[in-house]
């Protein structure tokens, strides 16, 4: 796969996430220059997971990004259509719940979470409108969703070094620390065919989420989206 597109073949890009299993966790955190560790950071604080409460983190990968709200006491179900990714998750932390799932056909019924969050995941899902009427669906009445996603910066001069950094430097970079480059390559391209955030906020509100809303982080380079189900 080496152009992006928004029209996804599912099998493609849960094989491209196997061969990059082993290293995603540390190849990200080079390629972010330690940034993404702010970004989910900011993640757990918008999801705000309770004791006892049923959270879906859905995309999860390895289960890095589920940790954060199991210290909370919450139960997390780290789910991603990926097996390679799941099983470099099960070596690493067994005890979680790590499930194979597609975004667009979730394995669980009506109004099971509390909280739903998907975080560098959407943009890679085939359908993004049928991905958010999932999340939808498996929300409980009054429960939350937390999107992170990249985005497009706000200010037009970084945005020009920005996306000169995601073609020209991001490529050679993930050569040197990644077991499958190209796979980054289509990455930087998916990040530059995205919505821009107003435009993500006008799906999410489709789906039938309401106070849509959504902040930058690093200046665009990054959104959190936030939205609530109706009761």
């Amino acid at each position: 796969m080496t152009r992006a597109t928004l029209d996804k073949q599912p099998h493609e890009v849960a094989s491209m996430f196997d061969d990059v299993a082993a290293n995603y966790d540390l190849t990200n955190d080079v390629l972010s220059l330690g940034q993404d560790r702010r970004w989910r950071k900011e993640v757990a604080k918008a999801v705000d997971a309770r004791p006892a409460q049923k959270i879906l983190d859905l995309a999860a990968g390895t289960g890095t990004s589920s940790l954060p709200f199991t210290r909370t006491g919450a139960y997390v179900v780290p789910c991603d259509f990926s097996l390679g990714m799941l099983r470099e998750g099960k070596k690493r932390n067994p005890w979680l719940p790590l499930t194979a799932g597609d975004a667009t056909r979730l394995p669980f019924r009506d109004d099971v979470f509390d909280a739903v969050t998907i975080s560098f995941g959407l943009r890679n899902v085939q359908d993004t409108d049928a991905a958010l009427r999932e999340l939808f669906r498996v929300t409980k009445p009054g429960g939350r969703v937390v999107i992170c996603e990249f985005s497009h910066p706000t200010w037009n001069p970084f945005r020009v070094v920005y996306e000169e950094y995601l073609m020209r430097a991001l490529p050679p970079v993930a050569r040197a620390v990644s077991s499958n480059p190209d796979a980054y390559v289509y990455l930087a391209e998916s990040i530059q065919s995205w919505p821009e955030q107003a435009e993500l906020a006008g799906l999410l509100q489709k789906a039938g989420w309401a106070q849509v809303a959504w902040r930058n982080l690093t200046g665009g380079v990054v959104a959190l989206h936030r939205g609530t189900k109706p009761l």
